[in-house]
């Protein structure tokens, strides 16, 4: 079963002397850093000389004399043989230590599968389920409606991403959009008007799947647990491109550029932002291309600050208030050319 934890948290939880007490590491204070010889297996070189320093408040370290350096989740993985680009070994061993050092503490994981959570109201305990999956697909949508075709999305595109015309229901009058987790299953459809003239408080543009009670049990979604066409990517990558919206994933993997997700909106949640970081390899590059507006830069901001303490990250400026919609194919390759 496939696990999630946030790393941003655990480090900020764990101590660093305890973790090279563990490994036998012996250090001495020197000024605001300890200093002892390397103690890391893959050391390069003779170990004559104390060239290991570990800033214990900040749960970093840099060995001058083989180069190694970064965090105390990666150093704790270097000392166990983790390759730091496997993804599924640094999230096992992230959760081992975690459970070896902070017992005491609630953990912060949680499976890809529903999230389940006890809540108690008034004495009685409520089962709420987090981005459960459906147990049904829409039918009869138009593939080939007006809407689409006029933002020049191809049939293969369209069917590729499960597209089409919504004229029932709680999506009437909308484009349905599947929404898939990172195993893949349906936990839910997005619906996004045709005509932007009618959107208002109560008709936003995009409306999600609403909170629903089925069998004595509560069924939330939240989008910002989950990365729209996250599950399509094949880690670990050397490159990701993350977009806001769907219709920019629909146009960069048109054209060429299928290794892109979407946030969902203007925000980047921790969660989403681990995700990235686990999808791309340690020397790979995130690609944050926003809209070109005040919601785009936040959304910018958001997602960098998630994503870049784990991994390179460039942002993409795109001209004021356009969208990756906008640009042609030969624009779009000269963004990831930099």
């Amino acid at each position: 079963m496939a696990t999630w934890i946030n790393f941003k948290e655990l480090r900020a939880r764990l101590d660093f002397e305890k973790i090279l007490q563990h490994y036998n590491v012996e250090v001495k204070r020197k000024g605001t850093q300890h200093q002892g010889f390397c103690p890391l297996p893959k050391h390069v070189g003779k170990r004559n000389s104390p060239s290991f320093s570990a800033n214990l408040e900040r749960g970093i370290f840099h060995c001058f004399g083989c180069g190694a350096k970064g965090n105390l989740l990666e150093f704790a993985a270097l000392m166990e043989g983790v390759d730091l680009e496997n993804g599924a070994a640094f999230r096992t061993l992230a959760i081992e230590l975690e459970s070896r050092f902070c017992p005491q503490t609630k953990s912060f994981r949680a499976s890809c599968k529903p999230v389940v959570e006890a809540r108690l109201k008034q004495g009685t305990g409520t089962i709420t389920i987090l981005n459960g999956p459906l147990d049904f697909e829409l039918k009869g949508l138009d593939a080939n409606h007006q809407y689409l075709l006029s933002r020049q999305f191809l049939p293969e595109t369209i069917a590729h991403f499960g597209l089409g015309f919504c004229s029932r229901g709680l999506l009437k009058d909308r484009i349905a959009i599947p929404l898939m987790d990172q195993n893949g299953k349906l936990i839910g459809y997005a619906g996004r008007v045709i005509d932007d003239k009618v959107i208002a408080e109560d008709n936003p543009r995009y409306r999600f799947p609403a909170k629903r009670e089925r069998q004595g049990k509560v069924f939330e979604f939240r989008k910002s647990l989950f990365l729209y066409n996250g599950y399509r990517m094949v880690s670990p990558l050397d490159d990701l491109i993350v977009v806001e919206g769907f219709a920019s994933v629909w146009w960069l993997h048109q054209h060429g550029f299928p290794n892109v997700v979407a946030t969902m909106g203007a925000d980047c949640s921790p969660k989403q932002g681990e995700l990235v970081a686990g999808l791309v390899k340690r020397k790979g590059r995130v690609w944050i291309v926003p809209d070109g507006d005040e919601a785009g830069e936040r959304f910018a901001k958001a997602a960098f600050t998630e994503i870049a303490p784990h991994r390179s990250v460039r942002w993409v400026k795109l001209p004021q208030n356009s969208q990756p919609t906008d640009l042609s194919p030969e624009e779009l390759k000269s963004c990831f050319t930099q």
